[in-house]
């Protein structure tokens, strides 16, 4: 099964928190609080999310976390880069020559245009997308346009 850490998840919740009230700074402990989850996870993922440049700290009174850059400009694949990594389904797919059996392997392209399929799909989704709260529609009609998974001709 693909499935992401709780961090990542927990990271997704709290940035969705954030983007519903871009106006204001966020504390921690108020988004802790908003959120149900523990503080020191909450912190954790605020300061991980801090270094990948998708939120911005500022100290004191006034001081809290807020969004760098607006919802629609930060992807899903963003946040989960921000905690997990880069997103590839095999390490061959991440970076070329990352593994021993690419001469033998034989299926590496084709993992290689699964995970740019999965990653096409993961930067069409915004936090913008995340944070709207309004009931889904079936059938959902995705953000992506189209991804072709056929070899060149």
């Amino acid at each position: 099964m693909l499935k992401l850490s709780r961090l990542t998840d927990y990271a997704a919740v709290v940035m969705a928190q954030i983007a519903r009230h871009p106006e204001q700074p966020h504390a921690a402990a108020e988004l802790a609080e908003a959120v149900s989850l523990p503080h020191p996870t909450v912190s954790k993922t605020l300061k991980m999310l801090v270094r990948a440049g998708l939120l911005e700290s500022r100290r004191g009174a006034q001081g809290g976390y807020s969004l760098a850059r607006p919802a629609s400009r930060i992807s899903a694949s963003d946040i989960i880069s921000a905690i997990e990594g880069p997103v590839a389904m095999t390490e061959c797919s991440q970076a070329e020559g990352d593994c021993d059996l690419v001469s033998v392997c034989g299926v590496s392209d084709n993992w290689q245009r699964v995970s740019l399929a999965v990653r096409t799909l993961l930067d069409s989704v915004t936090l913008a997308h995340l944070a709207d709260t309004s009931p889904i529609k079936l059938p959902v009609q995705l953000p992506i346009q189209s991804v072709s998974l056929a070899a060149e001709a």
